[in-house]
């Protein structure tokens, strides 16, 4: 079964290696929307594969980190494309929620990714 849990946040950045002129050169903020997906069978006493609000305590801290924050100046983050920042993501998260199956980040309501680790 997977289950998931939405998040939203907002950050700014700019992408220092697109060409100059590059609309995303300069330093601009998107609403992110994260989705975390888990995957794994019942717990045969509680029934469910994961408590909510197990999944909120483990990624509010990562969110707290990023939120209205400009993101290029976390470490690991110095070129914050949309990917790179849902490897980012990944790697926060995975250690405390080994049954993480996927993450989909958009930073636009058309424009996002989706990532299911390495």
């Amino acid at each position: 079964m997977i289950i998931f849990k939405k998040f939203t946040f907002d950050s700014a950045h700019y992408l220092p290696n697109v060409p100059d002129g590059h609309k995303c050169k300069e330093i601009h903020g998107h609403t992110y929307h994260l989705t975390i997906f888990i995957e794994g069978d019942l717990e045969e006493h509680l029934e469910w594969v994961m408590d909510f609000a197990y999944i909120k305590t483990v990624t509010d801290p990562v969110i707290n980190k990023i939120d209205h924050k400009l993101i290029n100046n976390i470490p690991g983050l110095e070129n914050p494309t949309c990917e790179n920042f849902a490897v980012w993501l990944w790697d926060a998260i995975k250690p405390e929620i080994p049954l993480l199956k996927r993450i989909e980040l958009h930073e636009t309501p058309t424009s996002g990714v989706i990532y299911e680790g390495s």
